[in-house]
């Protein structure tokens, strides 16, 4: 990027003097010293680590775009607010990252494989090449060529008839607003949450649908601003072969797909609460 794109330090300034902080107080929210700081403001540093990038980023919920590419002192209150929101990068999963990814000895990206036990250690990692550099990984043959792939495990029986405990290969979504309504997806949400295999839908309002395969299970919906990631479904693959349907679970398809055809019709959207019972947590 040329040096004068670049809005990085009158962009901290400014956000800083938006949120009425001094430079010490912001430092130490940061965990930063105020030299850091100050440096960071007068423009000598000029290329931001990794870290720093997603500090300044999630503190002030400004995508890493914006923070760098756009001067947010011409914007309008508004539209700062709209930025901070979600409503345009949040959606395009630029928010905070920089997608990491492993090749192999012919450059060629290769398909990391995320196992439950390290699902703490992805979310913090998911942007260091070194945390993906210790995953498993492997290549797999016809999988096309203009994509990230990567493989997570599931649990839970909540998007059956795709069996319990298969592992999933999806591809990297960048821009959320792509999405059709209802794909499903692998989506990798902040703190305390949980990996989810879901059917995705995104709302313009800053929010993402989640519903199951499975109907005992609630739709339910979370803010953009708590997705890390999503990763569209490719194909899954299980030790474990797929029940036949009996003639009551095909009846309930068919009408399932009845309802969906009338409120695509009639241009009503769904509804979080169509299905009964408990969500599942984990990545199901």
């Amino acid at each position: 990027m040329r040096a004068q794109e670049m809005f990085w330090s009158v962009n901290i300034k400014f956000l800083r003097q938006r949120q009425k902080l001094s430079q010490e107080t912001l430092a130490e929210k940061l965990g930063i010293t105020r030299v850091k700081l100050n440096a960071h403001e007068s423009g000598r540093t000029a290329n931001p680590t990794i870290d720093d990038l997603i500090n300044f980023s999630e503190f002030f919920r400004m995508s890493i775009d914006s923070l760098l590419k756009i001067d947010l002192g011409k914007l309008s209150e508004q539209k700062i607010k709209d930025l901070e929101a979600g409503s345009e990068l949040f959606m395009q999963g630029s928010n905070i990252r920089v997608l990491a990814v492993t090749v192999d000895k012919d450059e060629n990206e290769n398909v990391e494989y995320v196992p439950i036990k390290a699902k703490a250690g992805y979310r913090s990692g998911y942007s260091d090449p070194e945390f993906l550099a210790g995953l498993p990984k492997f290549n797999l043959p016809n999988l096309p060529k203009n994509g990230t792939f990567r493989m997570f495990p599931t649990v839970g029986d909540s998007m059956l008839p795709v069996p319990e405990g298969s592992d999933i290969i999806t591809r990297y979504v960048q821009d959320w607003t792509k999405l059709k309504p209802q794909t499903p997806c692998i989506v990798i949400l902040r703190g305390d949450q949980d990996f989810v295999f879901k059917q995705v839908t995104i709302y313009k309002d800053g929010t993402m649908l989640l519903q199951s395969f499975n109907k005992q299970y609630f739709a339910y919906t979370v803010p953009l601003s708590d997705v890390i990631e999503v990763w569209e479904y490719y194909s899954f693959h299980s030790k474990q072969l797929p029940e036949p349907q009996t003639d009551m679970q095909q009846l309930l398809k068919m009408l399932q797909e009845m309802q969906n055809e009338i409120k695509e019709l009639t241009g009503r959207p769904s509804s979080d609460k169509q299905s009964f019972g408990n969500n599942n947590g984990g990545l199901s």
